[in-house]
């Protein structure tokens, strides 16, 4: 709704629910609450405080470039996931043994492998030996060895052979040539989307934070803008990311449970940033263990996790300062009573 009014050249102020609770208070002392009054004391005080406001600003074309191509390789990993499967579930009939041989079946090794031996007639054709060779001429550069990958293929049920193999491969170059497609346009709008980050004046903020890497950070960055009015308050931005509870209160009865109407796009780049957060914070580590020690399960615990992020990223990014380890006080006592354990 607020883009359609942007989009519409009209000018929009934000006004925090706790500015208007305090605003109501110039009408009356009941404290009486309704829509219609509300929406008076917000054009009165929009008329009378106008200067004090600060009307909220697009984002930049550069942001909204980054968001573009953020969401569409969001788009294509998605395509890339299905495609996969697909291929998973036809090699599964006609050559299981080339689904566990590598560890990702969209790897380069996996695809290459796939495009030289596409049917179990021609894995047949390997020996330990051979498999090396081939293997050196590829570069790989994993840690499994050519006898074990050996072992892997000769272990696996066996495929179609003769006339039936030879029609079902046509299918199978048809399918790893889809896939194939999609990893190369990935890794093409990755490196779009790396120097899109790097010419953006923001991109030291979220480049900083841990794990965060360049299309991690870059996601983040597109979601949410540069536009520093419309997130008054860290709250906002976390009840926006659906990463805030949502608590509804009548009499004796409060239920708090999972917040539904958000920004979804915004929530998957928050939560996927926070989740692999803790493996590099030990602040972030800490919060995520204790919120699981009380029963949480993981999406619970990440978003527990992205909540407290979102404080410290909104911070650093209405002061457009990087995130600095040494200067986060939670982080810090952290370490400390860690030091203090050990030693």
């Amino acid at each position: 709704m607020i883009d359609t009014l942007l989009q519409a050249e009209l000018t929009v102020v934000v006004i925090s629910p706790n500015q208007v609770k305090n605003l109501r208070g110039r009408y009356g002392s009941a404290g009486n609450k309704d829509d219609r009054f509300d929406a008076y004391v917000l054009a009165d005080t929009l008329r009378t405080d106008r200067a004090r406001l600060r009307p909220l600003q697009p984002d930049t074309p550069a942001t909204l470039a980054l968001r573009r191509a953020c969401r569409a390789r969001k788009d294509l990993v998605g395509h890339r996931v299905a495609a996969a499967n697909q291929l998973r579930a036809h090699l599964r009939n006609v050559f299981p043994g080339a689904i566990g041989l590598f560890a990702d079946l969209d790897s380069p090794i996996s695809l290459a492998f796939l495009t030289r031996f596409t049917t179990q007639a021609g894995a047949d054709w390997l020996t330990p030996n051979r498999l090396g060779t081939w293997l050196a001429k590829q570069g790989y550069s994993g840690k499994t060895a050519p006898e074990t990958l050996h072992a892997r293929l000769t272990a696996a049920p066996r495929g179609l052979l003769g006339a039936d193999g030879d029609t079902q491969a046509h299918i199978t170059r048809a399918l790893l040539a889809v896939l194939a497609t999609l990893v190369e346009q990935i890794k093409a709008l990755e490196t779009q989307i790396s120097a899109q980050l790097t010419a953006h004046a923001d991109q030291h903020i979220f480049t900083s934070l841990p794990k965060a890497g360049r299309v991690r950070a870059a996601r983040l960055l597109a979601e949410i803008g540069d536009c520093r009015a419309k997130y008054p308050t860290p709250e906002s931005l976390a009840c926006l990311a659906g990463v805030a509870p949502s608590t509804r209160q009548s009499g004796k009865v409060r239920a708090v449970g999972f917040r539904w109407a958000c920004d979804k796009q915004l929530r998957d780049a928050v939560t996927d940033f926070a989740g692999d957060s803790r493996h590099a914070n030990p602040w972030a580590a800490d919060l995520y263990n204790r919120a699981r020690s009380r029963g949480h399960d993981h999406p619970h615990a990440v978003r527990i996790l992205a909540r407290a992020w979102l404080f410290v990223i909104w911070h650093c990014w209405q002061d457009g300062t990087a995130y600095d380890p040494d200067l986060h006080q939670a982080l810090q006592r952290v370490l400390q009573a860690t030091e203090t354990k050990t030693g």
